[in-house]
C-alpha cells in the first residue's frame, strides 16, 4: 500500500519505498522468477503486494488528490523525511566507505543532476484530462505504462512524473477515480511489460555492478529530493505541521530499515545455527 501511495505523487518512487521496506531485491527476483519453474512461490510474494498497490491506486486516488490540492506541503514533506532517510541506509548498506571509488561519487552526481533537472519541467502544462480517446491515444497510454513502470522499479525515478512529461498523468489519476477500465488496463498491460523488462535488466546489473548501481541510486533519490521539495509557505501552522511530517518521515524510515536488519540478523542467526 505504501509503494501505491508513492506511485500517485510525482516525484516519489514505488522503487524507493521498495528500497526502504527492504524488498527491492527480492521484488525483483520475483518479477523475474514468474516464468520459471518457480513460479508459484515468487506469486505468493507477489500477489498481496500486488493486491496492496492496486487497492490503493483503486480506492485513495481521491484521497492523494485531496492532500495534494489542500495540504501539499505537509504531504511532500513527509515523503522528503522518508527519502532523505535511506540514503544513509543505503550507503551504509553498500559499505560505502570501503567499496565506493572516485567514478561511484561521480555516478551519485550524474544521477542526482539526471532527476534533478526534470525540476524545470512545467507540469501545469500538461494537467489535461484526455477525453474522446482515439486508438492513438491508447497506443500513448500503453507506451506510458510501459516507460511509467521501468521508472517505479528505479529509486528515485518517479513512475507518475513519466507519466506528467507525457502528459497523460491527469487521464490516468481521472481513470483510477473514475474506474474507467479500458484506460487502466491499457496503462495497466504497459507496466506489466515494462516491469517484466526492467526487472531482469536491474537484477543483471545488480549481480554485476552492486555498487556501481547502489551509487546510481543514491543519486537518483537524492535527485528527487529536489524535484519533490515544496517550499516553504508564509504559514506558521503548516510550517509547523510539515516539520512534524518531516520527522515523521525520518522516525518511519529509520524504523523500517531498523525491522529490516532485525529480520536479516535473525536469518542469519538462523542459518548460523542449522
Amino acid at each position: 500500500m505504501a509503494m501505491g501511495i508513492s506511485d500517485l505523487i510525482p516525484g516519489v518512487s514505488g522503487g524507493t519505498l521498495a528500497l526502504v521496506l527492504g524488498i527491492y531485491q527480492q521484488l525483483l527476483s520475483a518479477i523475474n522468477g514468474l516464468f520459471t519453474k518457480e513460479w508459484k512461490r515468487h506469486s505468493i510474494f507477489l500477489i498481496p503486494l500486488g493486491l496492496g498497490i492496486v487497492s490503493v491506486l483503486l480506492t485513495l486516488s481521491h484521497l492523494i488528490e485531496w492532500l495534494l490540492a489542500d495540504y501539499p506541503q505537509p504531504t511532500f514533506f513527509f515523503f522528503l523525511g522518508l527519502i532523505i532517510g535511506i540514503i544513509p541506509l543505503l550507503l551504509k548498506e553498500i559499505h560505502y566507505k570501503q567499496t565506493f571509488t572516485f567514478s561511484h561519487y561521480i555516478l551519485i552526481i550524474v544521477g542526482a543532476v539526471i532527476v534533478g533537472s526534470t525540476i524545470f519541467v512545467k507540469d501545469q502544462e500538461l494537467a489535461v484530462v484526455m477525453s474522446n480517446l482515439t486508438a492513438s491515444d491508447f497506443v500513448l497510454l500503453f507506451f506510458a505504462g510501459w516507460l511509467a513502470s521501468s521508472a517505479m522499479i528505479l529509486p528515485g525515478v518517479s513512475g507518475s512524473f513519466i507519466f506528467l512529461l507525457l502528459g497523460v498523468y491527469p487521464t490516468v489519476i481521472n481513470a483510477l477515480s473514475t474506474f474507467n477500465l479500458p484506460v487502466i488496463m491499457t496503462v495497466g498491460f504497459g507496466i506489466a511489460i515494462g516491469l517484466v523488462i526492467t526487472s531482469k535488466l536491474l537484477s543483471y546489473l545488480l549481480s554485476h555492478y552492486k555498487t556501481a548501481v547502489y551509487a546510481l541510486m543514491v543519486g537518483f533519490i537524492s535527485g528527487s529530493v529536489i524535484v519533490i521539495y515544496p517550499g516553504i509557505l508564509q504559514d506558521s501552522f503548516l510550517l509547523f505541521v510539515s516539520v512534524i511530517a518531516f520527522i515523521a518521515g525520518l522516525f518511519t524510515a529509520y524504523m523500517l530499515s531498523y525491522a529490516e536488519r532485525r529480520k536479516t540478523a535473525s536469518t542469519l542467526y538462523v542459518q548460523k545455527d542449522c
